[in-house]
């Protein structure tokens, strides 16, 4: 049951919700300014979108797991996985800082390195050494080829 709820997007919906609080209960009248917080938040979700789609698309093609605590089937490395090693978390992060600036949440800002920092200790460590195990040679050429986030 555990490694079902301890997926990444639980703890994005998570930081989602506090953000969310945040903003409704303890706003304090702070605020990023008019139009431009929108249009970037906006631009980040459109864009964590995206790239969480192009990233999912890249590991079904290679028939593999998109769940973080499975051990994936092949490494992959086309797509938009050669511009960063964990496209999904980048995805995630982007959402999460794109809906902070929508709902003008100016006090939840760090939620975000916090939620980086879950999200590297939790998951993407753990998966790097997985994959590490698994993979060798061709993982130790990635890691040098490919930067861990962008």
């Amino acid at each position: 049951m555990e490694r079902y709820i301890d997926i990444p997007k639980v703890w994005l919906l998570a930081a989602l919700i506090l953000a969310w609080l945040q903003k409704t209960f303890v706003g304090f009248g702070l605020s990023f300014g008019p139009v431009w917080a929108d249009l970037v938040g906006g631009l980040l979700v459109g864009g964590g979108l995206v790239l969480m789609a192009l990233a999912a698309y890249e590991l079904r093609r290679h028939r593999t797991t998109v769940m973080p605590h499975e051990t994936a089937s092949a490494l992959v490395t086309s797509g938009i996985y050669s511009r960063s090693r964990n496209p999904i978390y980048v995805a995630d992060s982007l959402i999460l800082t794109g809906m902070i600036l929508f709902w003008d949440a100016v006090l939840s800002l760090p939620l975000v390195p916090i939620f980086v920092w879950v999200m590297e200790t939790r998951f993407i460590i753990p998966e790097e050494n997985r994959l590490r195990r698994n993979f060798r040679a061709d993982y130790a050429r990635y890691e040098k080829q490919t930067r861990r986030w962008l």
